[in-house]
């Protein structure tokens, strides 16, 4: 069956359907990985996009449980240049294109994914429409035209339920803004006892898990889309340690006082280089944003550049000055990609170890007598 991809600019590509024969809108951009395609489509930070895999074969070693980063996929059109239809791999447990079509989502290929990532690269990110039907371009273009992005992805890819997953170590609170299972199974390999919590939970909520630290997940679209996150952070932010990736390190800088840009076409794949400006040492990155935090809009936020994206100069990680905070833009649980910056979650840990060491918490025990002694109620047993 015939699909179409249109692009807002009026481009048209005419390519082969495999998925479901739906008609969908949605933000369309591009991930340069060559392997990981299972990945990237259950990666939460891709709900509503239509994504484009520039690698020419996708789909050749199927589809394993074992891979999602999420629950389900959240993306609303796939496209390649070809789509393998007979997987050869013995992980796998069924095909792609039996993934997509059991969530609803169509794809496009046989089209020209190199002259589509060089359109995007050069203009940008545009809205686009993917649809296996046969109407009208006219009446495609008007649809299009009168279509707008998505600003509650957070809310749609965020658990709805705090849950946990318990350990004997650090108890950390990760927010869950459409986090990737990576960052939970990079905690839970350390033994932390993680307790995972909706986007809109508030401070005080988060106070009362009595947390050892606090980790911002990644998630999709625009970090100003979340300003309740944002506050939740500021009134965090130095009592408890706080890790953020990726959308966590937009939020952790708008919550600073930072600002934030929507980047020409994003960073999206597996092999992005970044400098640590502390060592001078590139480490290879996966990465998945299509914001970045502002340079100029640094200079009164209380934070200091720890990293810069080697092929732009954008910035890759910030830390508080004061405050034991820091956040890095890229994924350092990878999936898929590199996991050369796993170490950074040991260095949380770390961090949180030695804020514990530095500011001692009185006994429980202790706490409660002292509270209700404030309220008269303090009473001791008699004979």
């Amino acid at each position: 069956m015939q699909a179409r991809l249109l692009l807002e600019d009026g481009t048209l590509f005419t390519g082969l359907s495999f998925g479901a024969e739906v008609q969908t809108m949605g933000e369309v951009v591009f991930n340069t990985g060559i392997t990981g395609y299972q990945e990237v489509l259950s990666d939460p930070s891709y709900c509503g996009q239509i994504v484009t895999m520039t690698y020419p074969l996708i789909g050749n070693y199927g589809i394993s449980r074992d891979d999602f980063e999420s629950i389900r996929p959240y993306i609303h059109g796939f496209v390649v240049r070809r789509n393998e239809p007979v997987p050869s791999n013995w992980r796998a447990q069924y095909s792609l294109e039996q993934l997509l079509k059991e969530y609803g989502i169509p794809g496009i290929s046989e089209i020209d994914t190199r002259m589509l990532t060089r359109i995007l690269r050069h203009h940008g990110t545009m809205r686009g429409l993917l649809t296996t039907g046969n109407e009208r371009i006219e009446e495609l273009q008007e649809r299009l035209g009168l279509s707008t992005l998505m600003t509650d992805q957070v809310a749609r890819t965020s658990t709805k339920h705090v849950f946990s997953s318990p350990g004997n170590g650090e108890r950390i609170v990760l927010v869950d803004f459409g986090a990737k299972s990576g960052i939970l199974r990079e905690l839970t390999k350390r033994g932390c006892d993680v307790v995972v919590v909706p986007h809109d939970t508030t401070a005080e909520e988060i106070r009362r898990l009595a947390p050892d630290g606090i980790q911002l997940s990644n998630g999709p679209g625009d970090p100003k889309d979340v300003p309740h996150a944002v506050k939740m952070i500021s009134e965090l932010l130095g009592e408890f340690p706080i890790f953020g990736i990726c959308l966590g390190h937009q939020l952790f800088a708008l919550a600073c006082g930072a600002d934030t840009t929507k980047l020409k076409f994003g960073h999206r794949g597996g092999n992005h280089p970044v400098k640590e400006l502390a060592t001078n040492r590139c480490y290879i990155t996966s990465q998945n944003h299509g914001y970045t935090v502002m340079e100029d809009s640094i200079a009164n936020s209380g934070l200091t550049v720890t990293h810069i994206n080697n092929n732009d100069r954008t910035i890759e990680g910030l830390k508080h000055n004061t405050h034991p905070a820091f956040s890095v833009q890229y994924h350092p649980e990878a999936a898929p990609g590199p996991y050369d910056s796993s170490y950074l979650f040991d260095e949380f840990l770390s961090m949180i170890r030695t804020h514990k060491l530095n500011n001692p918490q009185k006994r429980r025990q202790a706490v409660l007598a002292e509270t209700l002694k404030v309220k008269g109620e303090l009473q001791y047993a008699q004979k």
